[in-house]
């Protein structure tokens, strides 16, 4: 995924303390696709520059994976885990609405969000996309893009426990955004024990845009 087209981006100063690692994240969580592992040193090279903090040192740790595996195998495993896994989808708002019309209410609030920092979407991902999040998030005036992964974070913390449970090295991945962002709120911990428990939400109605009701689509599928 490239980065969506935006009309403005924050100078460096005005973004996010942790924008750097929101867009290594943000790499790091798409589709490990040719051009990109041609550049995992590179990568590598920007995720040591980055202050020492306990977010960094999680980047590493799949660093460490990352850089050790050939590009068929992390192909095969990121399909495995990401597209065929229904708890480690990386649209976040499935967490929270499932079928439900609410999610397509979301998308458009997500829109307008990122047009009031300056974004113009003209990609075909759904804007609920988590690469595409930490991307905006990376290169959005400071404040808007906590906003936006903070109003996600019982979704992020469902995702990285379901990554937790695969023993993916991708938790690694959450857990850097996740350290950064302020602890879950106790009404947040209960949505995240009650969609554990539950699954999201279901109604058969209402959202086209999303593909076969009650399926996460796939990566594969929405940026084709």
């Amino acid at each position: 995924m490239s980065a969506p087209p935006a009309t403005r981006h924050a100078s460096p100063e005005q973004r996010d303390p942790h924008a750097r690692l929101y867009a290594l994240a943000s790499l790091l969580l798409q589709y490990p696709e040719p051009d990109l592992l041609t550049r995992r040193e590179a990568v590598v090279a920007a995720a040591e520059a980055l202050p020492s903090s306990p977010q960094r040192a999680a980047l590493r740790r799949f660093l460490v994976y990352w850089l050790a595996t050939p590009g068929t195998r992390l192909a095969e495993e990121y399909v495995a885990t990401f597209d065929l896994q229904k708890r480690c989808g990386l649209y976040l708002s499935y967490y929270l609405f499932g079928d439900r019309r609410q999610r397509g209410v979301t998308f458009l609030r997500l829109k307008q969000l990122y047009e009031a920092a300056g974004w113009e979407l003209t990609s075909r991902e759904l804007p609920d996309y988590l690469p595409l999040m930490l991307e905006f998030a990376a290169n959005a005036p400071a404040g808007y893009g906590e906003a936006v992964l903070q109003e996600f974070r019982p979704s992020l913390e469902l995702l990285r426990l379901g990554l937790h449970d695969l023993v993916s090295p991708y938790v690694h991945v959450l857990d850097a955004v996740t350290l950064g962002l302020p602890r879950l709120t106790h009404d947040q911990r209960e949505a995240v024990l009650r969609l554990a428990a539950d699954g999201p939400p279901t109604e058969q109605v209402g959202l086209e845009p999303c593909g076969p009701l009650g399926v996460m689509p796939s990566v594969r599928e929405v940026s084709r």
